[in-house]
This record gives C-alpha cells, structure tokens and sequence, in this order.
C-alpha cells in the first residue's frame, strides 16, 4: 500500500473479537475468556506496528483504536470482551509515547457501538448510541490537522453512556 500510494498516513483497525457474550466469568472457559483479549491485542498490535514503520519514515501519522476502557454494563455479561478494550486502551497510551517523537497520534474512538447495529441505547444521556455517519465524521476529525494536538487520549462518542 505505502508503495503504492506514497505514504501510509492513517491506521485503524476495526474487526470482530470472536466474543463469548452471555456467559458468567465464573462459567466462561479460559479459551472463551481469552479469545477477544488476544485478537483485539495482536491485531492491533500487527496493523499499528505496520503502519507506524512507514510513518516514522515520514515523521507523520495517526493510529486509530476502537473501544475503550468504559464501565462494565451490569445487565449482560461480556466474557474477556472488557477486558480487551481495556488491554487496546493501555496499548494505544503505550504506543503513543514511543511514537510521539516521530509525529506520530494515537487515538482511540470510544463508543458502545452504532446504532444502525445495536439500536438505541436508553441509558445513555442522549437516549442513543452514535451512528455509522457520526463514527466516520468523528474518525475523518481524529485523523486530520485539525486534531493535530491530540494523542493518547480517547475521543468519547457514546452519547454520554460514558462521562468523562
């Protein structure tokens, strides 16, 4: 791709966990509880790191990371699906600081999912979850100049379900 197009100038990376929902911790087996935490911390890791080599070459950059650390709902359970968040978010700081010498922004883009997928949410204070179009807007916002100030830090849009 960077040869293709000259640079690698944005990295995000946005996939499914292969999470185990609905099961209790104390019922959820080791494999179950683990799956999300590792393809959420090895994906993550593998785009960033591929990304970041281009972009320390040209001492300009922004990662992208979805999730963030957030309250664990008390209505259903999320197997290691929290607990990957959280790892992505200590990552996205860590790499921030070894890459913000070299131009390099990481972000994350909190929310508790889009609406087009998971409805509304009620408990947030807006009534519902942020939609596909506000994800895009806010990402196009995080990875241009005008954000050029912000790294290592999270970017709340989940409608106020999470205060800051």
């Amino acid at each position: 791709m960077a040869e293709r197009s000259g640079s690698v100038d944005i990295s995000a990376t946005a996939i499914s966990l292969g999470e185990a929902f609905g099961t209790p911790l104390v019922e959820t087996t080791p494999a179950d509880f683990e799956r999300p935490v590792v393809t959420a911390l090895r994906s993550t890791l593998l785009t960033s790191r591929a990304a970041a080599r281009h972009m320390i070459e040209q001492r300009s950059g922004v990662i992208l990371t979805f999730g963030g650390y957030g309250r664990p709902p008390t209505d259903f359970y999320l197997g290691g699906f929290q607990v990957a968040l959280s790892a992505v978010d200590a990552l996205r700081r860590q790499l921030a600081a070894e890459l913000g010498s070299h131009g390099i922004r990481v972000l994350t883009l909190q929310s508790t999912g889009v609406s087009e997928a998971f409805g509304d949410d009620p408990d947030a204070l807006l009534g519902r979850r942020a939609t596909l179009a506000e994800v895009g807007t806010t990402a196009a916002f995080a990875a241009s100049d005008q954000a050029g100030a912000m790294t290592a830090t999270a970017l709340n849009i989940t409608c106020g379900a999470e205060v800051d």
